[in-house]
């Protein structure tokens, strides 16, 4: 619907700003200020401190964060190469191989991941590929997530690029190998910075997978902020949440840099 009026436009805005405070920032603030509270005992913290994050950025907490870096990172980069080279397999392949290519990719995304925690640890319980109690398990979980949506979002990149592009320097000679590598990369790499930044932001908030599949030396941020506010440590859950919050954020607009150069080459 249309707006033309100024009292409509302000009505739309006024219910979207009502609405945007209570659902997303007031939580949010809420938590920034129980990250710094000593003590909350009304209706805002008292005896503000600092500690909660001298302890987020030490021992097990600090840990943590260095694993879902690494998990992020490992599991988004291998994510967007093997979505990438799905998506251009499945672009020339059949249609009916094509179909069967999307349907197999998009099944992670219809299980719960809770559930999928709990194939991939039955499914690798035993030999030959006992990986239980292993951080590739871990891996292997997160890549089952992400992988959906680097294939999803790269296939419709695909989808909008011009093929004569890729027909004209296959006209002038170059090869196979070349078309993909001059070509059709760099007009697919905003897209692929796009499902990395996707991935990483995922990857860094995944919980559910992976509270069936982490071991004690491989333990994400949100495992060990749902611990603490499991034991009552809600304080150190809260700076642990920011100190997330943040990391994650400073990915994203990092990936959302290399996404703007690769679009203006």
């Amino acid at each position: 619907m249309l707006l033309w009026t100024r009292r409509s436009k302000a009505i739309v805005w006024t219910v979207f700003g009502v609405l945007f405070t209570a659902v997303v920032l007031a939580p949010l603030v809420m938590i920034v200020l129980a990250s710094f509270a000593g003590q909350w005992t009304g209706v805002f913290p008292s005896a503000f401190t600092g500690s909660h994050y001298a302890d987020a950025f030490s021992g097990e907490t600090f840990a943590s964060l260095s694993v879902s870096l690494q998990t992020g990172v490992i599991a988004s980069a291998v994510s967007v190469v093997l979505g990438t080279w799905a998506a251009l397999a499945a672009r020339g392949a059949p249609s009916r191989v094509r179909k069967l290519v999307d349907t197999v990719f998009h099944l992670p995304i219809a299980v719960p991941s809770v559930v999928l925690g709990l194939a991939l640890l039955v499914a690798f319980s035993r030999p030959p590929l006992a990986l239980n109690g292993t951080r590739w398990i871990v891996l292997l979980g997160h890549l089952m997530i992400l992988l959906p949506f680097s294939y999803s979002t790269v296939s419709a990149a695909i989808a909008r690029a011009d093929p004569l592009l890729a027909q004209a320097a296959a006209s002038l000679g170059a090869s196979p190998a070349r078309v993909l590598l001059k070509v059709r990369i760099p007009v697919l790499l905003p897209a692929m910075s796009a499902s990395a930044s996707l991935a990483l932001a995922m990857s860094m908030g995944e919980l559910g997978a992976t509270m069936m599949l982490y071991p004690p030396d491989w333990r994400t941020l949100p495992a060990s902020i749902f611990a603490l506010t499991d034991r009552g440590q809600v304080f150190l859950a809260s700076a642990s949440t920011v100190l997330l919050l943040a990391v994650t954020l400073g990915g994203v607009v990092l990936l959302g840099l290399v996404r703007g150069r690769a679009a203006q080459r």
